[in-house]
C-alpha cells in the first residue's frame, strides 16, 4: 500500500442463476481489498441461453419488433430492443426490467467503450488478496437514460459482463471513491428523463475473458449482448492506417 493512503475495500454483489439444463447452489468467494474487516462476495450467472428461432439473436441493430407485444408493461411510445438481440458497442437497446416486485424500471442504455486494464495500472495503493489478484479487471463504460415512470434511483446498473466461460459477472462496488472507474450505482434520484454516463468495474475470476456485456435480468430472459472491441487502459489511441491499440475483436461464443 502507498504511504498515506486510506484502506480500500471493494464490495462485490452475489447472485446466481443456474441455466435451465442444471440447478446449481450459489456459488460465493469472498474477495478482500484493502485489508479490511468487510469481505466481498463474488460471483457469476449462468449466462448461456438458446437462441431460438423467434428471437433477434442475429439483429446487429437495437431496432424492437413493432408486432411483438412487450415483455414486460412500459409506457405508450416505449418500443422494447427484442430479447437476443446482439448488438455493436456504440448502438442502445431499450429495455425493460422488475427492480422490485410490482416495479417495472425501462432504461435506455448504450455501452460505449470495453476497456481492459490491470491493477499495477489502475489499482495502485491498494491491497489486493490472492483471489483478487486471480481475476482479471475490465471497464465497461455506457450511457444510461430512464424512459419509464419509475425512480430507479439508487439502483445497480443492469448490466453484466460474460466471460470465456460464459458466465455472467456482476459490476463491483466500492465502498470509497475508485476515480479510474468509479463503478456506482444509478444516482440517488434517477427519474424519467434522467441521463447519467457511467463506469462499471468487472473482475473476472480464473484470469477470465470479456467476451460481450450482457442484459440479462432473468434467468428465461434471451439476452441481449453487445460486443466490439476491447481497448487497453492507458494506451495511445491508434493512428490513422497505422496498427491499433486495441485488442482483438471479442465476441460472445
Amino acid at each position: 500500500m502507498l504511504t498515506g493512503e486510506p484502506m480500500h475495500t471493494l464490495l462485490m454483489r452475489s447472485r446466481l442463476v443456474p441455466s435451465a439444463a442444471l440447478l446449481a447452489p450459489v456459488l460465493a468467494a469472498t474477495l478482500l481489498l484493502g485489508g479490511c474487516s468487510g469481505g466481498d462476495a463474488s460471483s457469476s450467472q449462468d449466462a448461456s441461453a438458446a437462441d431460438s428461432s423467434g428471437s433477434a439473436s442475429g439483429s446487429s441493430s437495437g431496432s424492437s419488433a413493432a408486432t411483438q407485444k412487450p415483455y414486460l408493461p412500459v409506457p405508450d411510445g416505449v418500443d422494447l430492443t427484442a430479447q437476443g438481440s446482439k448488438l455493436e458497442v456504440g448502438q442502445h437497446a431499450v429495455v425493460a426490467y422488475e427492480p422490485r416486485q410490482d416495479s417495472v424500471g425501462v432504461l435506455d442504455i448504450k455501452v460505449t467503450a470495453l476497456e481492459k486494464t490491470t491493477f499495477a495500472k489502475s489499482f495502485q495503493g491498494w491491497q489486493l488478496d490472492k483471489d483478487t489478484l486471480k481475476t482479471n479487471p475490465y471497464f465497461v463504460h455506457a450511457s444510461v437514460k430512464n424512459v419509464g415512470r419509475t425512480d430507479l434511483g439508487g439502483r445497480p446498473v443492469p448490466l453484466y459482463i460474460v466471460d470465456g466461460r460464459n458466465t455472467l459477472i456482476e459490476a463491483s462496488s466500492f465502498a470509497s471513491t475508485f476515480k479510474p472507474c468509479p463503478s456506482q450505482p444509478l444516482p440517488d434520484k434517477f427519474g424519467h428523463g434522467d441521463r447519467v454516463k457511467t463506469c462499471l468495474v468487472y473482475l473476472s475470476p480464473k484470469h477470465g475473458d470479456l467476451t460481450a456485456v450482457s442484459f440479462r435480468p432473468t434467468q428465461d430472459f434471451n439476452p441481449i449482448t453487445w460486443t466490439g472491441d476491447l481497448t487497453r487502459v492507458g494506451a495511445e489511441p491508434a493512428k490513422k492506417g497505422g496498427k491499433g491499440s486495441k485488442d482483438k475483436k471479442n465476441k460472445q461464443g
